[in-house]
Formats: C-alpha cells, sequence, structure tokens
C-alpha cells in the first residue's frame, strides 16, 4: 500500500474533531460573489473554543491530500482539469475565478479543498478508532471520480470511504447518510454497483443537481417537498435512519450533515429550524452509537451567516447528551454504556472547567 501522511495516530488527548485554518477560503473579496460562507469551518471552531470545549492543541490538524492521495478515487484526467481556472470557476460557480492565474486558483481555492478532503480521510480512521470523528469540513456530496459541481472539487466521502476499505483491518461494509438539501450524486455516481456501501438520502426532490442516474445508487431515497418543516422532517428522518440501520449493518456511518435545509437558505428551498437541525444529529449519532457503529460526521452545504453557530451548537448538544466523548471507547467491540459515555462527559466537563 502506498504511504500516506493522513493515516498517522495523533495524540491520544487530542478530541477527534479535524480542523485547519487552511480550510478557510478568502482572496480579495472574490469569495463574496457566492452565498457560501466561505469561513464558516473558522467560526464553528471559535465558537466551540469560546464555549471551552476545544482548544487548539485538542483537536486534529488537517493535513491537505496530496495528488497520491487523491488518485486512490480520481482520474488522472479529472485532476488535470483542475490546472484550467476556468474549470474550478465552473465547480466553485465563481465566475471571476475564471481569470486568474492558475497557480492563485490552486493557493486559494483548491488547497482549502483539498485540505478540507485530507480531513475527511483522517477522520475515517478517527471514528473507527475511537466511536466518533466530525471533520468541521468537507462533505463535497457532487463530486465523482472524474468530475467535479456545486461547489465540490474533491470526492471526499467516496475518498474517506475507499481509503478505509483498503486500509483498516475489518471496515468492509459502510452507510452514507447524507441528509443535506441536495442530492449527493457524486458518492452514489462513484458507488453506484458497489454492495459494500448502502446509501441513504434525504433531499428537495425539485432542486439541483436532479441526477436521475445516480438516484438508481440510493437504496432509501426520501424525496422532499419544497418548504418541508421540522415536523415531517424529523419524522422521515427518524424512520429511515433507524430503517437503514437494521436493513444494512455497516462498519461505519458517514453522515453527510448539510446545515442548507435550514429555513431560508437561498439554494436549499426547506424550512427547517435551527432546533430541528441540532435534533436531526442528534438522530443520527443516537441511531449510529446504540448499535456500537462508528460514525463520521462532515458539514456538507450551508449557506447562511448563521449556519456555523448552528453546527456549533449541534456539536455541544452531542456532548451535553454525552454522545461524544473523549476517551477512546473502553473496548472496541461494544459501545460504552450511556451512564459510563455520561460519566466520561461529566469528566470531560470537569477537565475542561
Amino acid at each position: 500500500p502506498h504511504r500516506t501522511e493522513l493515516y498517522e495516530d495523533p495524540p491520544p488527548g487530542c478530541w477527534p474533531i479535524v480542523y485547519s485554518p487552511d480550510y478557510n477560503i478568502t482572496f480579495m473579496g472574490l469569495e463574496k460573489l457566492h452565498p457560501f460562507d466561505a469561513g464558516k469551518w473558522g467560526k464553528v471552531i471559535n465558537f466551540l473554543k469560546e464555549e471551552k470545549l476545544i482548544a487548539d492543541d485538542l483537536i486534529v490538524q488537517a493535513r491537505e491530500a496530496t495528488d497520491e492521495d487523491l488518485l486512490v478515487v480520481h482520474t488522472r484526467r479529472y485532476l488535470n482539469k483542475l490546472k484550467w481556472s476556468f474549470v474550478v470557476a465552473t465547480i466553485t460557480e465563481i465566475p471571476p475565478v475564471a481569470f486568474l492565474p492558475n497557480f492563485v486558483v490552486q493557493r486559494k481555492v483548491l488547497k482549502p479543498l483539498r485540505t478540507q478532503t485530507g480531513g475527511t480521510i483522517m477522520a475515517g480512521k478517527l471514528a473507527v478508532d475511537r466511536g466518533w470523528a466530525i471533520n468541521v469540513g468537507g462533505g463535497f456530496h457532487h463530486c465523482s471520480s472524474d468530475k467535479g459541481g456545486g461547489f465540490c472539487a474533491y470526492a471526499d466521502i467516496t475518498l474517506a470511504i475507499k481509503f478505509l476499505f483498503e486500509r483498516v483491518q475489518g471496515v468492509s461494509r459502510a452507510t452514507i447518510i447524507d441528509l443535506d438539501a441536495h442530492q449527493g450524486n457524486g458518492h452514489e455516481r462513484d458507488f453506484m454497483d458497489d454492495p459494500r456501501v448502502y446509501i441513504m438520502d434525504a433531499y428537495n426532490r425539485y432542486i439541483y443537481p436532479g441526477d436521475g442516474f445516480a438516484k438508481r445508487a440510493i437504496k432509501r431515497k426520501v424525496e422532499l417537498e419544497w418548504g418541508t418543516e421540522d415536523t415531517e422532517y424529523l419524522q422521515k428522518v427518524q424512520t429511515h435512519v433507524e430503517g437503514a440501520l437494521n436493513e444494512f449493518k455497516p462498519d461505519i456511518v458517514v453522515y453527510n450533515a448539510g446545515t442548507d435545509v435550514l429555513d431560508g437558505d437561498p439554494l436549499g428551498g426547506l424550512a427547517i429550524s435551527p432546533q430541528g437541525i441540532v435534533k436531526r444529529d442528534e438522530v443520527v449519532f443516537r441511531a449510529a452509537r446504540s448499535r456500537g457503529v462508528p460514525v463520521l460526521m462532515v458539514t456538507s452545504g450551508g449557506y447562511q451567516k448563521r449556519t456555523a453557530r448552528i453546527i456549533a451548537d449541534s456539536i455541544l448538544n452531542l456532548h451535553s447528551l454525552g454522545l461524544l466523548s473523549r476517551e477512546r471507547p473502553a473496548c472496541a467491540l461494544g459501545s460504552p454504556s450511556l451512564d459510563q459515555m455520561v460519566r466520561d462527559s461529566a469528566k470531560d466537563f470537569s477537565n475542561l472547567s
């Protein structure tokens, strides 16, 4: 197997929360031309620091995925295409990027996305080791091995799963739970005929990408109407997440936790409240952790200024419920009992204060 730095073990005292300041995209104000809040990842981390959940030296520093890493999934032809600024402009939906020299595009746009992709790959192994992991970025679910789009230039979800299958013993089945407002057509195309991967996808049926071919890969399809609200949404998520995990027993759950389902999102077209999003994440974590299945969460889409606060609130909520603890699980085979988790999190809290 080829070498990769992405699977080196972080210090044992770290939270399995992966981030790097390199995630954030800033160049000459051009990022403001996209509805994306290109600094949202850093804001999530700042909220978690303010709440004293984490400190810089307690989180795992993401490393950039190299070409060698990316070639585990991507074709050389696709990676070469990213050397054309106009291709990157099309994928990221920031038209002026087409007029920038490619070395600027590589440094200011693609390097942050490659670092987030490295973060998702790292978080995959961390989740298996610790029972859970969160990459504060990633979730580029419209990108497949040979095609990007919808702000997604690298297929980080596919990569994380392929890395686990190839390099971590005992991981041979994965479930993707994709709750971003958009259909996750990238990973769907990548795993189209792969019986090792079970995909559940809940999305607004009327918006981008409307990829009919990719839909054939979805085992549990939850197509939502415009303006779907909390009650209906949470009931559907609960039913189908439980159903998915009962139907197929995975070794890892990859949870694409897009916040673009938020009421008022210009692109998502759904009407979920901030509390509804926090509750939704709780439903997924409870379902996975109660079955002893490791869960890897990525943050994906979310295009409003208040998004970062909601992601942070959700992580704080999961922690307060004992669903996230810093210690490794007592034994990797059985999941720790809930009171053990509650004791751990109380201990974590007293260590923090």
